[in-house]
């Protein structure tokens, strides 16, 4: 999901902040595939730097809300989210 709000957010940079299309679209297109590389990693395997890349991938969608302030809120509410997910997994972790 997070890809997906990433991806959407391409365009109202583009329109709303004016950025320029090239700049925004690779910048949402490289985070919105780390979102999605990370999140198939995690899911098979949890290798301890994954856990670290995607709290770096969650300041870094929290500091999109500098063109597009809309995000500053998204990115809090998915690091929320990926907090909650580690502490889950942590909590139930089967030894």
């Amino acid at each position: 999901m997070e890809a997906v709000v990433i991806g959407l957010a391409i365009p109202v940079a583009i329109t709303i902040s004016h950025a320029r299309a090239a700049s925004a679209g690779v910048t949402g297109g490289v985070l919105a595939v780390v979102a999605v590389v990370l999140a198939a990693i995690a899911g098979r395997a949890l290798p301890r730097w994954v856990l670290v890349a995607g709290s770096v991938l969650q300041v870094l969608v929290i500091a999109t809300g500098v063109v597009v302030p809309v995000m500053y809120a998204l990115g809090v509410i998915f690091t929320g989210l990926w907090a909650t997910a580690i502490w889950l997994g942590r909590r139930y972790q089967v030894p």
